[in-house]
């Protein structure tokens, strides 16, 4: 069996694709060429319109600066001649001012000197008048200095009194131990050493008579609420409502300080009873005088 014979087909030279793509890129190369060619003389030609404005216009700015300058000096010239003959003009009005001025002093002395004499004389008058008026209110004060010397003795006395009082008031006021810290206070039992107690001055008294009431009654700046008495054993019990605090003292006896402290106050407040009858108690709430804030 015969084989049949494969075609074989003979390759072009690989010269002939070469040339034409060189021949292409040389003509790309000249035409890139003219064409810069064109643009760099068309920039040349910008160039030098623009020098030639530049050159015009400094020329222009040239002529109106000498234009500018001519007419400075001018205007110059004509200032400097304006001030000069300012200047004279003051010259003359600073003499025929000075001759003004020195004619006004001169009558202005004058009419001071006269002014002066009338009131020369014035004060001459009215210092006899008030000499006399200054001798009568000298006795006046002098009258008035010994009633007021007379007034002051007085009050000496009275002070000397008061003071007396006073110290008779401390002997009769007992000294008692309250039930709180053991402080000792004065404590008064019946309403003459009430009186002799607000008298010393040294802590507000509030009396009160205190039934037995569903609600508590207000005492001073403190409500008391009483629970219970016993007139035979002189006992009782109380509430202390006090900075919205509630505080019981119970069966407490008669004359017997009972203490707290409230916010308002350093020193404690006291309630003392001097006299229990049925569902009925009798006494003062004694509070400090100075007080300070919340």
């Amino acid at each position: 069996m015969s084989e049949n014979p494969i075609p074989v087909y003979p390759q072009p030279p690989s010269g002939g694709v070469k040339i034409p793509i060189l021949f292409g890129a040389v003509l790309a190369l000249i035409a890139s060429n003219v064409y810069l060619y064109l643009q760099l003389d068309k920039t040349r030609e910008d160039i030098t319109h623009v020098k030639e404005s530049f050159a015009e216009e400094i020329s222009t700015v040239r002529q109106a600066s000498s234009i500018t300058q001519a007419t400075s000096k001018k205007q110059l010239v004509q200032l400097q001649d304006q001030l000069e003959g300012a200047r004279r003009q003051a010259t003359m009005a600073t003499g025929q001012a000075k001759v003004d001025a020195e004619h006004y002093a001169e009558g202005l002395a004058k009419k001071l000197e006269v002014e002066q004499k009338k009131a020369e004389a014035a004060l001459t008058t009215k210092i006899g008048e008030t000499a006399t008026e200054a001798k009568a209110a000298i006795g006046a004060v002098s009258t008035e200095v010994g009633v007021v010397k007379t007034e002051v003795g007085s009050v000496k006395s009275d002070l000397g009194n008061t003071k007396t009082e006073l110290d008779k008031t401390n002997v009769y006021l007992k000294s008692v131990k309250g039930d709180l810290d053991g402080t000792t206070q004065k404590v008064a039992t019946n309403g003459s050493e009430i009186a002799q107690l607000r008298l010393l001055g040294e802590r507000n008294i509030f009396e009160f008579k205190l039934g037995k009431t569903k609600e508590p009654q207000k005492v001073g700046d403190i409500t008391l609420l009483l629970k219970k008495t016993d007139p035979k054993k002189n006992k009782f019990s109380v509430e202390l409502h006090a900075d919205d605090k509630m505080t019981e003292k119970k069966d407490r006896s008669i004359n017997e300080p009972l203490q707290f402290y409230t916010s308002k106050a350093g020193q404690p407040y006291e309630i003392v009873v001097n006299e229990v009858r049925k569902d009925v108690i009798i006494g003062y709430l004694s509070t400090p005088k100075v007080t300070k804030s919340r």
